[in-house]
């Protein structure tokens, strides 16, 4: 068993919290495997960098000899969390979540190692439970408890509606605790009030407390808001690796070293000469994050991918050369017009026309070099053009 001191290092690297700290090393020094629970609602279908926090710390917990508990919320996804949100969130089917579920945890396995990951659907209990059941697992607790969540506080004042399976929530992801009998919870910091109801009921059923263990919300690419899909900010983990490094490059300075520490293995002490290093200037800031995206694409599609996509980024932006590789889009002989927003949309460049006007009206996209300002615009003569849209997207048009 690795000591108790050096676990307790590798636990704490990157953690907002833990509570109880003095509870988590007692449960350490007994010496043998603790339960450790990460609950998921596969609410989509792709993982980003932003939830890969917290599958790396399970990972460690396993690294560590302790056994992680995937719970799969096939039933909370259907309730929705509404952790941060200002209104209800929209319904779920169980059938996409189940299917959400499936590509989850294939990429899950990148962190994770599958073959020792027990693996849980909190619809296994939920759906077993009478309405009585329900009613006792509701008498757990109390309206003005739920209140002291920030985001119930906040609706409440507003006069914005919060609905009673909204209030449930809390209290179903508290019981997935007892039902797999929880050592440990992992959360993000949104999480805080969740994970408590957790140690509550595990109170009132007679376990042993789980410690909950919080970590930090990673910014997205734009520096200000938590890396999401629906804020564009994302980087996924199965995103081309010319993708992924692209991005990564455009993280800000000051926020690359979070990234780091979040969502590599280097260690802190490493890390610290480095910052020292770009503090000095013996080392350039752009050379360390080319290290970072380095780092984060071997671990999920390997070092050759990784080394091509700095040798591609760097041709392309370094060396202000078109990419060796784009996709192409023919065009039919008979069009004399280009419908930006219609061609970038079929070839797949771009998800819809609307997307594409906004970048055109922020000055976006270009042909050959040259800035586009109308949707519309004449064929160009010559056989064929590359249309840029954004800084890393190229299409090749054929005539």
């Amino acid at each position: 068993m690795i000591p108790i001191e050096r676990q307790l290092e590798i636990i704490s690297r990157g953690v907002t919290g833990i509570i109880e700290e003095g509870e988590l090393r007692r449960k350490l020094t007994r010496g043998v495997p603790l339960r450790v629970k990460l609950g998921v609602d596969p609410t989509a279908a792709d993982l980003h960098l932003g939830f890969t926090v917290i599958l790396r710390k399970l990972r460690q917990f396993q690294e560590l000899g302790h056994q992680a508990v995937l719970i799969i919320g096939s039933y909370t996804a259907q309730v929705g969390d509404p952790s941060g949100r200002d209104k209800t969130r929209p319904r779920i089917s169980e059938e996409s979540v189940l299917a959400n579920a499936e590509t989850y945890l294939q990429q899950a396995g990148k962190i994770l190692d599958l073959e020792k990951l027990e693996v849980r659907y909190n619809g296994d209990w939920f759906s077993r439970m009478s309405f009585m059941d329900v009613i006792r697992l509701l008498a757990q607790s109390t309206v003005a408890r739920t209140l002291e969540r920030e985001d119930f506080s906040t609706r409440h004042q507003e006069g914005t509606p919060i609905y009673l399976h909204e209030m449930m929530y809390p209290l179903m992801q508290g019981y997935d605790s007892v039902a797999v009998r929880a050592d440990i919870e992992l959360g993000g910091t949104d999480q805080t009030f969740n994970l408590m109801v957790g140690r509550d009921l595990q109170r009132s059923e007679d376990q042993e407390p789980q410690v909950c263990i919080t970590m930090p919300l990673l910014e997205g690419l734009d520096g200000v808001r938590k890396m999401s899909k629906s804020y564009g900010n994302y980087v996924g983990i199965s995103e081309a690796p010319e993708e992924i490094f692209g991005k990564l490059m455009s993280v800000s300075d000051t926020l690359m070293w979070k990234y780091y520490e979040l969502l590599t293995d280097i260690p802190i002490a490493e890390l610290g000469d480095m910052k020292n290093g770009v503090s000095s200037g013996s080392l350039h800031p752009m050379a360390v994050k080319k290290q970072l995206g380095r780092e984060i694409i071997t671990f999920y599609h390997g070092a050759e991918a990784a080394k091509a996509a700095q040798e591609e980024f760097e041709q392309v932006f370094s060396q202000r050369e078109l990419p060796s590789d784009m996709p192409e889009y023919r065009l039919q002989h008979a069009e004399a017009a280009l419908d930006l927003p219609a061609l970038l949309t079929d070839a797949g460049v771009v998800a819809s026309k609307s997307e594409v006007r906004r970048i055109i009206q922020q000055g976006g996209v270009s042909i050959d070099g040259e800035k586009v300002s109308d949707v519309t615009l004449p064929v160009p003569a010559r056989e064929t053009f590359v249309i840029k849209v954004g800084k890393r997207k190229f299409l090749k048009i054929v005539k």
